[in-house]
């Protein structure tokens, strides 16, 4: 327990490290979040042609309001919480790459609920956008990576042990030993006379 919890630590503060360096930010998470922008716009116009994006603002052509996508609110810092709890992990290779997909998919599936969501609560309310925005999606997206890791987890465990090695075979079973006699039933002796005084 000690080594996942130093482990995942250490990773968490590499990855964020990583994260913040300008070459990255330049040219993996900005080219990210105008990629969300634009997914967030497309499944928008599913049902609504007044949206529109612009680098990583959503915002609306009728009215004028708009969303920024930023740190934090692009699915990065979740999949990095998420990423460096599987990685810390103890499993094979293949259940933590099948952890790293699945997750990625599920935080950012969610995340793009997220955008979306806000998007039509600042036009309607906003003091229900800033709380949205500031605590309960917050939340929402911490509680989604705890729950795959955790689901994550049980699969492990599962497969783990219905591929482990079968159990020993069970001794064979002994037919109870019959009872002996305690005298002989018949009399061995053919001659029933009485004994001779």
């Amino acid at each position: 327990m000690l080594r996942f919890f130093l482990t995942f630590v250490l990773l968490q503060l590499s990855f964020f490290g990583i994260n913040m360096l300008g070459v990255v930010q330049q040219h993996v998470v900005l080219p990210w979040t105008e990629l969300l922008a634009r997914a967030c716009v497309a499944l928008v116009m599913l049902f609504d042609e007044t949206a529109a994006a612009a680098g990583k603002v959503l915002w609306n052509t009728a009215t004028g309001f708009g969303v920024s996508i930023e740190p934090g609110c692009n699915g990065i810092e979740a999949c990095i919480v998420l990423f460096s709890a599987v990685l810390a992990f103890p499993s094979s290779w293949r259940h933590k790459l099948v952890g790293l997909v699945i997750g990625f998919l599920a935080v950012q599936g969610l995340n793009v609920v997220r955008v979306i969501s806000l998007f039509y609560l600042g036009q309607w309310n906003t003091q229900v956008f800033n709380f949205a925005h500031e605590y309960l999606w917050q939340a929402l997206i911490m509680l989604d990576v705890l729950i795959v890791w955790l689901l994550w987890v049980r699969a492990g465990s599962k497969s783990q042990n219905s591929s482990g090695p079968p159990p020993p075979p069970a001794p064979p079973a002994h037919a109870p030993a019959s009872p002996k006699p305690a005298g002989p039933l018949v009399s061995a002796s053919l001659d029933l006379s009485p004994p001779v005084r």
